[in-house]
């Protein structure tokens, strides 16, 4: 069998193969266009008991097209399809049976080839390059990523593995379809041009710490400036922006892992007596310990004195067992895959890693909520969650605080009619 399927003969024989496992890369027209506003090239299949992948051919200049419609038929056959990145993948084939396999902390960056590098310097403004790249160079692209990655197929699934591909990789890549409405004038000022009045984020959810990052097209969605008037580029498609911040959210962490109740009360004003400075202060204070280690002269409060305990117990554990195993995703911080770690430091993942994981659930729980409703989760970024609010729904929000409350979360809210809430420029 030839390994380019591109007629309906070719592809029959390969839903009828019998193959049950399979690894899958899918190419785009182009690889810098965000994945919800693409379209699909070429899909790589290769069988696990198969000595060769194969290029069943969507789209491209080089070959017979057609077969877009047949090519659920042939992925459908399947009972799991490995993949580098399925978060990106669902964007295509938002299928039940993809697996992927490719797990933080590892860190996989998608190789190129040569003819790849000469086409994207030259003309990567081009929306359908990859289908001029000729195929084979494609292929041998594929084949690069199935040799680089098939081992980690062999590997004991774990707990996180499955938390991971049931809930993170779901819920991001629902954010990310969701999009964010902009006024393009003011967001061409601040970022870049745009095509159309919507833009899209991207998740890194392969870092090192799990704690995502969110940025596209060199717009860091996670980190946008709060003084110079870019927010206002983002503006609701429905009527109004409402954000939902979750208050003192890594110290109401921390609590949990130390088992200290604050008994409801506004975390900061307690411990701004506990100081004698003021709220801001306390603030400040209180994150410097808590990323930084705690102070001589804090360290009766019983807070802190337990963050110490805390933090000198997990890092004994991970020296003696060689790994730190974290709350809600079962994700293993493995001495041997970390480097430069101190006890502090190790602390601070745990912490990001709590956070994050506790947002997935959060997030699942809205998004689960949101189904079939106007208004939608647009953007996400560690304590604050922003909701495109459509006035003809005004349940939607108190079900959403409620979640919140499930999780014994403070929350505060503003809400306006672009995403600079009023702030000064």
């Amino acid at each position: 069998m030839y390994w380019l399927v591109e007629d309906e003969e070719q592809l029959n024989v390969l839903i009828n193969s019998g193959y049950k496992k399979a690894f899958i890369e899918v190419i785009p027209y182009n690889d810098t266009i965000h994945p919800v506003q693409n379209h699909v090239s070429l899909v790589y299949i290769r069988p696990i008991k198969s000595s060769k992948g194969y290029m069943i051919c969507i789209v491209h200049s080089e070959a017979l097209n057609g077969l877009n419609t047949r090519i659920n038929d042939l992925l459908n056959k399947f009972e799991v399809l490995y993949c580098r990145d399925k978060k990106e993948i669902l964007h295509y084939f938002p299928i039940k049976t993809l697996y992927d396999i490719n797990l933080p902390p590892t860190t996989y960056i998608r190789p190129t080839t040569n003819t790849h590098d000469l086409y994207y310097r030259k003309y990567k403004d081009n929306k359908e390059l990859n289908l001029i790249i000729p195929i084979v160079k494609h292929f041998e692209l594929c084949e690069t990523i199935f040799r680089d990655l098939k081992a980690n197929i062999n590997n004991k699934k774990t707990e996180y593995g499955q938390f991971y591909n049931s809930r993170v990789s779901l819920v991001f890549n629902a954010i990310e379809r969701s999009g964010l409405r902009v006024h393009v004038p003011t967001f061409e000022q601040f970022f870049h041009p745009i095509n159309g009045e919507h833009t899209y984020t991207q998740f890194n959810l392969k870092t090192t710490t799990t704690r995502p990052s969110n940025k596209f097209n060199n717009v860091n969605y996670a980190a946008l400036n709060k003084e110079n008037g870019c927010r206002k580029s983002f503006v609701p498609r429905n009527n109004r922006f409402v954000e939902i911040d979750i208050s003192a959210f890594h110290p109401s962490l921390a609590a949990r892992l130390i088992d200290y109740d604050f008994a409801g009360v506004d975390i900061h004003a307690h411990f701004a007596s506990l100081y004698g400075v003021d709220y801001k202060k306390s603030k400040e204070l209180t994150f410097k310990q808590l990323y930084g280690g705690v102070f001589e002269n804090y360290r009766s409060l019983e807070f802190f004195k337990k963050i110490e305990e805390y933090v000198g117990k997990t890092w004994d554990k991970f020296q003696s067992d060689g790994f730190i195993e974290c709350k809600i995703s079962n994700y293993r911080y493995e001495k041997e895959k970390l480097d430069n770690m101190n006890p502090q430091k190790l602390f601070n993942y745990v912490l990001q890693n709590l956070e994050t994981s506790t947002n997935v659930l959060i997030l699942w729980k809205i998004l689960c909520i949101l189904r079939g409703y106007k208004t939608k989760l647009v953007l996400y970024t560690y304590d604050s969650f922003l909701f495109d609010y459509d006035e003809s729904e005004p349940t939607v929000l108190e079900n959403i605080r409620n979640i919140f409350k499930e999780f014994s979360l403070n929350i505060k809210e503003i809400e306006g009619y672009d995403y600079n809430f009023g702030e000064i420029a």
